[in-house]
């Protein structure tokens, strides 16, 4: 058993079942510490796991990481998603708007000051500060770790995620108020420009295409490491908070989703613009925008 994987499914059912680490290592009859130490990785006995998985509610091979996670809960599922980027060499991005690694500063200032906006309204500003904290501080760490490892990434995006970003603006589906919105419409703008001349310059390791047409019916990732690789599928937009409505989702390394997943994703890409030809079409979509801007 590798029990650092171990830990690391463990932190995030954790996360996802609500629980405190209080309350799991009181039941558990062991100290806080020690229920740390576990998620750090130190060996953990069969029992001890199969009397974890009752009180997270879940089958002891999710925590032995067989078979497919799920997770309700937004920070759950970003915790996990860090873990397993941790690992992987090889990142394959299908669907969406934006690029997280990736992201200009702009992106990740509008989606700060809309987050924080947005959870001094909600009922208890308290407890969704502290989950907007801990969802930032996530996806900064999967920033940094991106800028530290330098995995290979391609990203198919999808045209009309864009147009809707730019209409819409960051984090479309917080309440905010009016400046706020003009904030996060402005940093839209920013972050399609900063897309166009990543496609056209093509850093090293680094690939974007566009998709045209519709919107894809599903966004997934596929991550891959040296021992094995992971498909992520998502109903949370990465702009989305950790407030979101209900959604499950779910990863799993069983090799038949792996392969249908990354054939889907290798297809689009034979489809997609790349380079300058998806440059100018991004860049058509800002023109088209301001003229509407202008005209109105």
């Amino acid at each position: 058993m590798r029990f650092a994987d171990i830990g690391q499914q463990l932190r995030a059912y954790r996360l996802e079942s609500g629980l405190r680490a209080e309350e799991i290592a009181a039941r558990l009859g062991v100290s806080r510490a020690a229920l740390y130490r576990y998620e750090k990785g130190e060996v953990i006995k069969l029992d001890t796991i199969r009397r974890l998985a009752e009180l997270l509610k879940i089958s002891p091979l999710s925590l032995l990481g067989i078979g497919i996670d799920y997770f309700s809960r937004p920070l759950a599922f970003l915790e996990r998603l860090r873990q397993i980027e941790e690992e992987a060499d090889q990142i394959l991005i299908f669907g969406g708007g934006t690029c997280f690694q990736v992201a200009s500063d702009a992106y990740e200032a509008a989606l700060n000051d809309a987050w924080a906006e947005s959870v001094d309204a909600a009922p208890d500003p308290l407890q969704g500060r502290s989950q907007a904290e801990q969802a930032l501080s996530t996806l900064l760490a999967r920033r940094k770790l991106y800028q530290q490892r330098r995995p290979s990434i391609i990203a198919i995006l999808s045209e009309a995620s864009l147009r809707r970003m730019l209409q819409e603006g960051v984090a479309p589906g917080l309440a905010v108020s009016e400046r706020g919105r003009a904030r996060c419409r402005a940093a839209a703008i920013a972050e399609v420009e900063s897309l166009a001349n990543l496609m056209e310059s093509v850093p090293i390791g680094l690939q974007i295409g566009l998709k045209e047409g519709p919107e894809p019916t599903g966004s997934f990732i596929v991550l891959r490491g040296r021992e094995r690789a992971h498909v992520v599928t998502s109903p949370f937009p990465p702009d989305s908070g950790p407030a979101v409505g209900a959604g499950v989702a779910m990863i799993t390394a069983a090799d038949e989703a792996v392969g249908l997943h990354q054939r889907v994703a290798e297809a689009a890409w034979r489809d997609a613009l790349k380079g300058t030809a998806a440059a100018n079409r991004v860049r058509y979509l800002l023109r088209e925008l301001r003229a509407t801007e202008a005209a109105a």
